[in-house]
Parts: C-alpha cells; sequence; structure tokens
C-alpha cells in the first residue's frame, strides 16, 4: 500500500490525525522539502527515509524518478508513505504519482492534507473569503511548467475577478505575475501580501499594493517557499494577523530539561511563539545498585508512608515494582507524599492518588507538609533519584521517624550539545534560558563551561523554576530575570511569557 500524505504547510501540527497514523505504520518515507523534518519522528524508528526535495531551480529527484522509487519499494510488499507538503492535490503533483501506481497496479490511498493556499494566509491574518470582501478565492500555480509555449492562466480573467487571487509557488515570477494582473484590469492599489515560509517559526509577512508589492518582497528579500496574495481580503491582515504577534514570537529559548521531560515546557514554550532548542544536560537511567529499591519492594507493607520526589521517581518505581511481579495493590497499606503537583499527576496515571501535595515544589515545604502526618517511629519509604540533597531524609529523622532511602533512578551527565543548538549559541542566537533543577544549571555549566555560561547569560534572559535552582545560577555568576512563585513547569512558562509582555509594554 502506498499512502499520498498531505503534510500541511510547515507547522507540524497540522497534519491530520489520518496522515499520522499512516507515518506510524510506515516502512518506507519519501518526503520533500515542504514537509516538516519534525513529522519524520511519528515514523517507525526502523523505517527507511528518504529525501527527494525539489527547491527553485534544484531537485533533488526528478518527479519520473519518485514515481519509480514509489512504485518500486511498494512492489517489495512494503507500506510506502509519500508525505507532501500541503495538500497532494493542490499543485502537489500527487495526481501524477497516483497514475503512476495505477499503471503499476500498486494499491493507493489519498490522505488530504491541510493546503498551503488557505493555511498561509490564515496564520498571516489573512481570510482568504471575508463578507463583503471576498466571496470568490482562487488558486494559481505562481510558476507554471517552463517547457510550455504559452501560459495557461487566463490572466485577463484573474485581473477581472474581485476575489482573492492566492499565488503558491511565485517568487521567482513575482514582478511578471504582478504586471500581468495590472495589465488585464486589475487596480494596482489592490491590497497585496506575500509570506515566506507561512506556518513555521521563520514566517515572514511583507505587505502592500499589487503595484509595490513585488519591490517591497525584494527589498526584504523574500526567498522561496513563499505565497502571493492579492485581494481586499489582504487588507485585514495588520488587524488579525495573530501567528507573528505572540508574546515569545522571534525568540529562541534554550531547554535544558532531560529528553524525557522536555516536551511540557517545549510545548508551551512553542505555544507563545519561542523557537526551542533541546539542549539535554541529563539522561535518566538506573541506579548503581537496585539493593535497597528491591528490600523495600519486598517489604512494602512494614511503611506507614511512601514519598516520591519527582515525576521519573514515579515511573523508575512502577517499573521494578511490577518487574517484580507486583502491582499497586502492594502500597495498600501506606500513604503517599508526592513533591509537587507534576508528580501528584504521575501517581494518578497509576491509579494512586497523593494524601500529601505540597503547594511548593521544594523538599523543605514537603518536609513542612509532613510534619504534622507522621510520628515518631513510623517507618517511611523515600524513592528519589541517586544524587540528591539530604533536606528531606535529615528533616525526617529529626522528627523522629525511620527513613529508608531508595534509589530509584540516577540522572547522568549528557556530554555532548546538539548540532542546531551549537550553531545558536556560536551566533549568540539563544534568548531565554530555561532551569528547571539545580542539576541543569551544573550539567549545563559542565558542557559550555562556565565563561561561555556567563557570556551566553549576559546576552539572554534566565529563567530558573525555583529558588534552589536560582541560587545555583548565582553560583555561576548568573542571576535569574525570571522565577516564578509556583515551582512547577506551567507556572515558569507563564512567568517567561509575562516577563516578555511587561517587556513589550514598556
Amino acid at each position: 500500500m502506498v499512502y499520498l500524505v498531505g503534510a500541511g504547510p510547515g507547522d507540524p501540527g497540522l497534519i491530520t490525525v489520518k496522515g499520522r497514523e499512516a507515518l506510524r505504520r510506515a516502512r518506507v518515507v519519501v518526503y520533500d522539502q515542504l514537509a516538516s523534518p519534525e513529522l519524520l519522528k511519528e515514523a517507525p524508528v526502523d523505517a527507511e527515509i528518504i529525501y527527494v526535495g525539489k527547491k527553485a531551480g534544484a531537485h533533488a529527484l526528478p518527479q519520473e524518478g519518485i514515481n519509480r522509487l514509489l512504485v518500486d519499494k511498494a512492489k517489495t510488499g512494503l507500506t510506502v508513505v509519500r508525505l507532501k507538503g500541503g495538500d497532494p492535490f493542490v499543485f502537489g503533483r500527487g495526481g501524477e504519482e497516483a497514475l503512476a501506481l495505477k499503471a503499476a497496479g500498486l494499491p493507493f490511498e489519498i490522505v488530504p492534507g491541510v493546503t498551503a493556499a488557505v493555511a498561509v494566509p490564515a496564520y498571516a491574518g489573512i481570510p482568504v473569503t471575508h463578507r463583503g470582501l471576498a466571496s470568490l478565492v482562487t488558486f494559481i500555480t505562481g510558476h507554471e511548467d517552463p517547457t510550455k509555449e504559452a501560459s495557461a492562466i487566463p490572466w485577463d480573467v484573474l485581473a477581472k475577478t474581485q476575489g482573492t487571487l492566492v499565488f503558491l509557488m511565485g517568487v521567482k515570477n513575482l514582478e511578471d505575475n504582478c504586471r500581468r494582473l495590472v495589465e488585464g484590469g486589475r487596480l494596482p492599489s489592490t491590497p497585496a501580501a506575500v509570506i515566506e515560509k507561512g506556518t513555521t517559526l521563520e514566517q515572514r509577512t511583507v505587505t502592500g499594493v499589487l503595484g509595490n508589492i513585488a519591490a517591497v518582497a525584494k527589498k526584504a528579500a523574500i526567498k522561496p517557499p513563499a505565497i502571493l496574495v492579492v485581494g481586499e481580503a489582504a487588507s485585514l491582515r495588520e488587524s488579525l494577523k495573530w501567528w507573528e504577534s505572540r508574546p515569545l514570537w522571534g525568540k529562541t529559548a534554550v531547554v535544558t530539561r532531560t529528553r524525557e521531560q522536555a516536551s511540557a515546557l517545549v510545548a508551551l514554550l512553542a505555544a507563545a511563539g519561542a523557537r526551542c532548542l533541546e539542549v539535554p544536560t541529563m539522561e535518566i537511567g538506573p541506579p548503581d545498585d537496585f539493593t535497597p529499591l528491591d528490600q523495600a519492594l519486598g517489604s512494602l507493607s512494614r511503611y506507614q508512608w511512601v514519598v516520591f520526589t519527582s515525576a521519573n521517581g514515579v515511573a523508575a518505581f512502577m517499573k521494578r515494582l511490577f518487574g517484580e511481579g507486583k502491582d499497586v495493590r502492594a502500597l495498600a497499606a501506606a500513604k503517599i507524599a508526592a513533591i509537587g503537583p507534576a508528580t501528584a499527576k504521575a501517581l494518578e496515571a497509576w491509579g494512586l492518588k497523593a494524601d500529601v501535595v505540597p503547594a511548593q515544589f521544594k523538599a523543605e515545604v514537603l518536609l513542612e507538609a509532613l510534619s504534622p502526618h507522621v510520628s515518631q517511629g513510623d517507618k517511611v519509604l523515600l524513592a528519589r533519584a541517586q544524587i540528591a540533597r539530604e533536606v528531606l531524609p535529615e528533616g525526617l529523622v529529626r522528627l523522629g521517624v525511620e527513613v529508608d532511602v531508595a534509589p530509584v533512578y540516577k540522572a547522568r551527565h549528557v556530554t555532548g550539545i546538539p548540532p542546531e543548538a551549537q550553531t545558536a549559541f556560536q551566533e549568540g542566537k539563544a534568548d531565554i534560558l530555561t532551569f528547571t533543577s539545580s542539576a541543569t544549571v551544573h550539567n549545563f555549566a559542565l558542557l559550555l563551561g562556565k565563561e561561555r555560561f556567563q557570556a551566553l547569560a549576559r546576552n539572554a534572559v534566565t529563567a530558573a523554576i525555583g529558588p534552589i535552582t536560582g541560587g545555583t545560577l548565582k553560583e555561576y555568576g548568573v542571576t535569574p530575570q525570571i522565577q516564578p512563585q509556583d515551582f512547577t513547569i506551567p507556572a515558569l512558562a507563564a512567568a517567561i511569557v509575562d516577563y516578555f509582555n511587561a517587556s513589550r509594554e514598556k
């Protein structure tokens, strides 16, 4: 089976549910220049990934070669996904690929995508139809087949229509296309816009009128892929622009959490418009010795309390518990404490409700919250990272509690910086540095070196999840400008947005 899948115009979130499901079943993915590389992560790790991208004036593989490739791969019995930017049947040559498969007697399925002709103007704040301004929209290729002897586009008809004209792939011929419309009778004063890399974090939009938009785009050095929109609806851009008006638009944020944990913060910052660079400073692995945890799991009924200090700890504890042939019923005799909302949510995923969850994500606050609930002689199991502060166990011991510390995971230092982040650091393009624990600070400093860390921080806004992390930053000569009242990921993201909103209002 070959699936011809529309990937949408650039924002990976615009792929359809059906398109994503096809990707997850693929054994071969054939993708082009306009499909977001982020979508390739949806394919199985052992899938064959083949790039056949087309840029203006340069083809990785001619269309005939792409057709043969799809046929050859499908004939071997594999599930093939042809991932195409936008929609396969809107100037995507999907019809040619489908005909080649049909001729070869191969089954195929078309999975429509969100076309750039509608989505890109929408992300620029331009509705292609609007009551009173445009009740007609026409999609036109801005780059006709160069082998044609004459244009097949009825320029005189287009010039006379009062609807919205959307030209795709039209940068190279922008000046000629605008001239032909004016010569055909379209008023030079008609509002117009050119949108480069629409729906991505690199989107740029320039506006003008039909008579000058080519010159405006040239002055702004607009490059493909770009779309030209002509019509009265383009005048709504200033009132409706939203994608480029988000509070973190144009900012590059560095996220230093582990690979497993980065997604939540990345999603929140990206939703506010930031380009996020993931620089994991730690990776989560097993502790050096499972003996303390295994001994505790063998006698869980002796504990009055089990305390979890992170979502990572919950996941690692449960993995070991189930690996021992037990389940959550083994915790029936104990009450449970979680250091914060994220840890409590991780417990809820296992059907467990924490009895104590302090308002702040901090060992000192958890100790204070637990104090009224424990009695002298109680036995407490503390499931935590192998390397951690001793505030909690030492404080419980002072209350007369017997504490068993069971390391459930170990955070190990990551030794390399991803290439994209390395380039950004060299070019000084990091606007926001985020730190969610003291360990991320220490390890980030190890990755960069103290002097380079300080230099990067001087030109960026630094955000710490709480006072402990903020104090660790100060040990390296870096003072955080942002520190939320609640020590959670959502609160950290909200504080960053508030900071930049306040800066824009000044």
